[in-house]
C-alpha cells in the first residue's frame, strides 16, 4: 500500500527549483540590469570573486586604475555625464580606504555611485587579519548608505537597494563591503524574476506651488536661482520654459553652470565670493526676491556674512532633500520637490492664471537693468603681456572650443578664473568638483567623461580638462590608464609653480610660507612627464602661442587617442577677484575700458 505524500511534500514537488549560481555572478547580472556597462577599479585578493564573475558573465568593461581614488573620480565623471550610477571597485584594507576622497566628492556633489569593496574573511574580522579594516564605519559619514554583507543570500537585495539609494532623492554614493568567504558562496537567484527597485517621484504640494507663484508675482526685482539639482533632475528645458514665459532673470550656482547658456539674455551669471561675475553680484544685491531651485546655499556662493546675502530679500527654496530647507537660509516658503516637477508645475500655474485673465507681473524695467549690469560690469580678458595673465587663457578657450565640448576642472585659482570667465552652454558639459574640491580630480574625471560619451555613441565629442600644476601631480599616474585604453582628451594647464589659492589666502595671515613649489629654472617639466606616459605635451609662455598650441593638442589627441597637454606658464603671483562677502569682492585688475 502506497502512502500519499504529506501536504508539505506535495507543495514542495510543485515548486519550481530556483537555480543556484555564484553570488558574485548574481551581483554582476544585477549591475548590468541597473545600466552598468563599465567599472573602474583595481583587483586584489579579497575582491577576486567579483572579478571572476565579471569575466564569466561578461558585458561590463573594466579599466585598471593606478590608484583607487582614480577609480572613484572616473566613475564620478562617467555618472555626471550620462546621469547613471557609476561603479568603482577595490580590494580590502588600503584599497578600500583609498576610495574615501572620491566618495566624499560624490557625496558633496550629489553624484550617484556604487562602490564595491572586498573584505577579509568573516571569521577573521575580529582578529586584525591582513588588510581587514572596518570600511563601512569609515565611509558612513560620506555615503548615503554603507553596508557589509553578513549572509551571502543578502547580496542580490543589497545590490538592488544600493542602486535604488544612489538614485533616489538627492543622488549620492553607496558602498557595499563583501567578505571574501561570502563572495565565494553560491546562492539561489533567478535573473528572470528580478527587477530594479522603484524610485519614488517627489512631486510638489500644489498649494505650495500656488504660494510660490504668489510671492514671485508680488516681487519687483526677482531672480530665479538654479542650482546643480536642476541639472541632476534633467530640468533644463523646464527652467528655460519658465524664465522665458515669465521673462524673469535667472542666475546659476557654480554647480548649475551650463543649465542654460551663459549668453542667454536672461542669464545673470553666478553670484559668489570667488567663482562669480561682477554683474551677477550686483544684480543679486539689487534683487528683492530669490526663487532657489536645487541649490544648497554653499558658503562660496553666499559669503561669510549671511545678513548681506539675506538682506531684505524674500526667499523660496525648493529641494528634493527636506533637510536642505532652512539649513543655511530660512526661507519664507520651503517646498520639497523634484526640480523638474516643480518647475513644470509652476509654469502650469502661471499659464492657468494667464488663461483666467489674472494679471501676471511685468518685470521689463528690472530685466533691462540686469542687461545693463551684464553689459557694463565685466572683467578684462584681452591681455597680451608676458608672462601670461590667466583671463587671457579663458578668452582663448571660449573662442576655440564648440558648444558641445565637455570641460572638467577641480580646485584652485584656475577654478575661480574659470567660474568667472569661461562660458558654458549646455547641461552636464561644465563639470566641477564644487564642495569637496579634491586636487587631481580632473584627469580621472575626464577619463570617465570620455568613456561615458563613447558609451552614448558620442566618442568624437571633445573632452577638455583645465588643470593646475600642483593638483595635476596628485593623480598623474592615471595618464597610464588613458594611454593603455586609448582615451583621448585635451589638458590645459595653468602653471604658476605655486599653491596659488593658498598663497593668496596666506596674505591674510601676512605670510607667504611653504606655498612656493618652484625649483630650477622652470620647475617640473610636465611635457616630459606626459611623454613618460606615452602621451604628448607642449609648453607656452607667450599669449600669442596659446591658440596654435591648443589646436595642436586637439589634433594630437585625436591622432593618438591619448591625452595631449598644453602647459601655459602664467603669472606666478596673480590674484583672482574674491573677498569675504558678495558686496566686498576685491578686484585686482582694472576693468575693461568703456
Amino acid at each position: 500500500m502506497t502512502t500519499a505524500p504529506a501536504y508539505g511534500d506535495r507543495a514542495a514537488s510543485r515548486r519550481p527549483a530556483v537555480a543556484r549560481m555564484p553570488a558574485m555572478e548574481a551581483a554582476v547580472r544585477i549591475m548590468k540590469d541597473e545600466g552598468v556597462d563599465i567599472a573602474f577599479g583595481c583587483p586584489g585578493a579579497a575582491v577576486l570573486p567579483l572579478y571572476k564573475a565579471m569575466e564569466t558573465v561578461g558585458g561590463i568593461e573594466h579599466l585598471i586604475v593606478r590608484h583607487e581614488e582614480g577609480a572613484t573620480h572616473m566613475a564620478d565623471g562617467w555618472a555626471r555625464t550620462n546621469g547613471r550610477v557609476g561603479v568603482a571597485l577595490a580590494t580590502s584594507g588600503p584599497g578600500a580606504t583609498n576610495l574615501v576622497t572620491g566618495l566624499y566628492t560624490a557625496f558633496a556633489d550629489s553624484v550617484p555611485m556604487v562602490c564595491v569593496t572586498g573584505q577579509a574573511a568573516s571569521a577573521k574580522l575580529h582578529q586584525e587579519a591582513f588588510q581587514a579594516v572596518d570600511i563601512v564605519e569609515i565611509v558612513r559619514p560620506v555615503t548615503k548608505w554603507a553596508t557589509q554583507i553578513k549572509e551571502a543570500a543578502q547580496i542580490p537585495w543589497a545590490f538592488r537597494e544600493a542602486f535604488r539609494t544612489a538614485r533616489e532623492g538627492r543622488p549620492g554614493p553607496v558602498l557595499i563591503d563583501i567578505p571574501v568567504d561570502l563572495a565565494r558562496h553560491e546562492i539561489r537567484y533567478d535573473p528572470a524574476l528580478d527587477a530594479r527597485l522603484p524610485v519614488a517621484a517627489v512631486a510638489p504640494h500644489p498649494p505650495r506651488v500656488e504660494a510660490a507663484l504668489d510671492l514671485l508675482l508680488a516681487s519687483e526685482r526677482p531672480l530665479v536661482l538654479a542650482g546643480g539639482g536642476v541639472i541632476l533632475a534633467e530640468a533644463a528645458a523646464e527652467l528655460r520654459a519658465l524664465v522665458e514665459y515669465l521673462r524673469v532673470p535667472f542666475q546659476v550656482t557654480l554647480m548649475g553652470k551650463g543649465v542654460i547658456e551663459d549668453d542667454h539674455e536672461l542669464n545673470m551669471g553666478t553670484t559668489g565670493i570667488q567663482t562669480s561675475q561682477r554683474y551677477a553680484n550686483a544684480s543679486f544685491l539689487e534683487a528683492d526676491f530669490v526663487l532657489a531651485v536645487g541649490a544648497r546655499f554653499g558658503d562660496r556662493h553666499t559669503g561669510g556674512d549671511l545678513s548681506v546675502y539675506r538682506g531684505g530679500r524674500t526667499f523660496v527654496h525648493v529641494d528634493i532633500e527636506p533637510s536642505q530647507l532652512g539649513k543655511v537660509i530660512e526661507p519664507e516658503l520651503g517646498i520639497v520637490s523634484d526640480a523638474r516637477l516643480f518647475l513644470a508645475a509652476l509654469l502650469a500655474a502661471a499659464r492657468a492664471r494667464a488663461a483666467a485673465r489674472a494679471p501676471l507681473a511685468s518685470w521689463e524695467p528690472w530685466t533691462a537693468r540686469c542687461r545693463t549690469l551684464k553689459r557694463t560690469l565685466t572683467r578684462r580678458e584681452d591681455f597680451d603681456t608676458v608672462p601670461v595673465k590667466a583671463p587671457r587663457v579663458y578668452k582663448e578657450i571660449n573662442e576655440i572650443f564648440g558648444e558641445d565640448t565637455y570641460f572638467v576642472t577641480a580646485i584652485g585659482l584656475y577654478q575661480i578664473w574659470g567660474g568667472q570667465h569661461q562660458k558654458a552652454h549646455r547641461p552636464r558639459h561644465y563639470q566641477v568638483c564644487g564642495q569637496a574640491g579634491p586636487l587631481g580630480w580632473e584627469l580621472p574625471a575626464a577619463i570617465g567623461v570620455k568613456k561615458a560619451l563613447q558609451g552614448m555613441g558620442r566618442g568624437d565629442t571633445e573632452v577638455v580638462g583645465i588643470v593646475g600644476d600642483y593638483g595635476f601631480q596628485y593623480t598623474v599616474e592615471e595618464l597610464a590608464v588613458a594611454a593603455q585604453y586609448d582615451i583621448p582628451c585635451v589638458l590645459i594647464m595653468l602653471n604658476n609653480a605655486y599653491l596659488g589659492l593658498i598663497r593668496q589666502a596666506s596674505a591674510g595671515y601676512g605670510m607667504n610660507y611653504q606655498v612656493d613649489i618652484h625649483y630650477d629654472e622652470t620647475g617640473t617639466n610636465h611635457v616630459k612627464l606626459m611623454e613618460a606616459y606615452g602621451c604628448s605635451g607642449r609648453r607656452v609662455v607667450d599669449p600669442a602661442d596659446i591658440r596654435p598650441a591648443v589646436e595642436w593638442a586637439r589634433e594630437r589627441a585625436a591622432a593618438t587617442s591619448r591625452p595631449a597637454l598644453v602647459e601655459i606658464l602664467i603669472e606666478r603671483e596673480a590674484n583672482t577677484p574674491h573677498g569675504p562677502d558678495i558686496d566686498a569682492v576685491r578686484e585686482f585688475e582694472p576693468p575693461p575700458a568703456g
